[in-house]
C-alpha cells in the first residue's frame, strides 16, 4: 500500500509538471494505460491474501481515482494555455466592413400561391385553413365519395392508424367550414396535399387551393365568371382562350374540366387542362346540414405548382423540390 501511495504521488507531480498535452498523455499512458504502473497493481491483487485483498484494492482505486483526476485538471489548464497562445498570436480588424448576405426570395410555389390568394380574396373570398391529417368521413363520405366507392382509388390516398390518412385535397377544409358556419359562404382553402405518386408531373406532396361558393341562387355562370376572371388575371392575357369540358368528381354535379388556349415551347398553341370545378353536390349541401332546395353553390380545384411551371417556364415538377440554388436564385429579382 505504501508502494501505491508512492507510485500515486509520483504520477501527480508529474503530471502537474507536464509541459505540453503530449507529454501529459504520454503520462496517463505510463500509469493508468493497460500496461500502467497502477493498472498493474489492480492485476497482483489476486496473489495477496484475501484478507488483505480489499484494502489492497480500495487503495489502489483511490490512487487511480486521484491520478485521473490530476490528469484532467492539467489536461483542461494546457488546453487554455494553447488557446490563449493561439488567440495572442492571431489578429482580427474588427472594424472591417463585414462579408453581409444576399437577399433571398420567396419560392416560385410560395409566390404562385401568394398570387393566387390575392387574386381569390380580391374577388371575395375568405382563406380557410385546416388540418393535414384528416378523417374519412371530412376527406370522403361527407364528399359524396362512400365506403367502395370507385373514384377513392383516383386519389391513392396515404393511410395511417386509427382510421386517419394524410389529406388527398383541400376540400375537407370547405366541410369543416360548412359545418360550423351558414351561408352565404365564399372561401377558398390553400394548402398541402398528400398522394402517393411521383414522376415529372407528380410528387406525393404537392399545393392545391380549392374555392367554395354557396348561397341562394347560385348559377354554373356565377363559376364560369369567377374561374374565368381569375385565370386572365393570372396569366395577365385579358383574351385568354379558356373552354369548359364536361367531366366528373363525386363532390360535383355538373362538373368540367377548365382548359386554356396555351402557347408550348415550340411556338405551337393546343388546349391544356388546367383545373376542375363544378357545382356543389346536392349530397354534400346535406351532409352538412344544408337544405339543398334552398342553397346552391359552386367549387373549383387546381395545383399550384402546375401554375407556377406554366407562369415561369418549369418543365419538371421535380426541380421544384430540389432546391438548387442555381434554379431558386433566378427567382431572387
Amino acid at each position: 500500500m505504501q508502494e501505491i501511495a508512492r507510485i500515486a504521488r509520483e504520477a501527480r507531480e508529474r503530471m502537474a509538471a507536464a509541459e505540453t498535452l503530449s507529454e501529459l498523455d504520454r503520462l496517463r499512458v505510463e500509469y493508468l494505460g493497460r500496461k500502467g504502473a497502477i493498472t498493474r497493481r489492480l492485476k497482483e491483487l489476486d496473489a495477496l491474501p484475501p484478507a488483505q485483498r480489499p484494502a489492497a484494492g480500495k487503495a489502489v482505486n483511490d490512487a487511480k481515482r486521484g491520478v485521473q483526476q490530476e490528469f484532467e485538471r492539467r489536461r483542461a489548464a494546457l488546453g487554455e494555455q494553447v488557446l490563449e497562445r493561439r488567440m495572442a498570436g492571431e489578429k482580427m480588424d474588427v472594424t472591417l466592413p463585414g462579408r453581409g448576405q444576399r437577399a433571398g426570395a420567396p419560392h416560385p410555389v410560395t409566390r404562385t400561391l401568394r398570387r393566387v390568394e390575392d387574386l381569390l380574396q380580391r374577388a371575395g373570398f375568405d382563406i380557410e385553413e385546416g388540418p393535414d391529417i384528416e378523417d374519412d368521413f371530412h376527406n370522403f363520405e361527407a364528399l359524396n365519395i362512400p365506403p367502395l366507392h370507385p373514384a377513392r382509388a383516383m386519389h391513392d390516398t396515404f393511410y395511417l392508424d386509427d382510421g386517419l390518412l394524410l389529406r388527398t385535397h383541400t376540400s375537407p377544409v370547405q366541410i369543416r367550414v360548412m359545418r360550423r358556419a351558414r351561408p352565404p359562404i365564399h372561401m377558398i382553402a390553400p394548402g398541402r396535399v398528400y398522394r402517393c405518386d411521383f414522376d415529372i408531373t407528380h410528387s406525393p406532396m404537392f399545393h392545391q387551393v380549392e374555392g367554395l361558393a354557396v348561397d341562394e341562387a347560385v348559377s354554373f355562370a356565377d363559376l364560369k365568371g369567377v374561374v374565368t376572371g381569375f385565370l386572365r388575371a393570372f396569366f395577365e392575357e385579358s383574351d385568354l382562350p379558356i373552354r369548359f369540358r364536361p367531366s366528373y368528381f363525386p363532390f360535383t354535379e355538373p362538373s368540367a374540366e377548365v382548359d386554356i388556349r396555351w402557347r408550348h415551347g415550340s411556338g405551337r398553341h393546343d388546349w391544356l387542362e388546367i383545373m376542375g370545378c363544378g357545382m356543389v353536390h346536392p349530397n354534400v349541401l346535406k351532409a352538412v346540414g344544408y337544405d339543398a332546395g334552398r342553397y346552391s353553390g359552386y367549387a373549383f380545384g387546381l395545383g399550384i405548382e402546375r401554375l407556377a411551371m406554366l407562369r415561369h417556364g418549369i418543365d419538371d415538377l421535380r426541380i421544384l423540390f430540389e432546391n438548387d440554388l442555381r434554379f431558386c436564385e433566378q427567382f431572387s429579382a
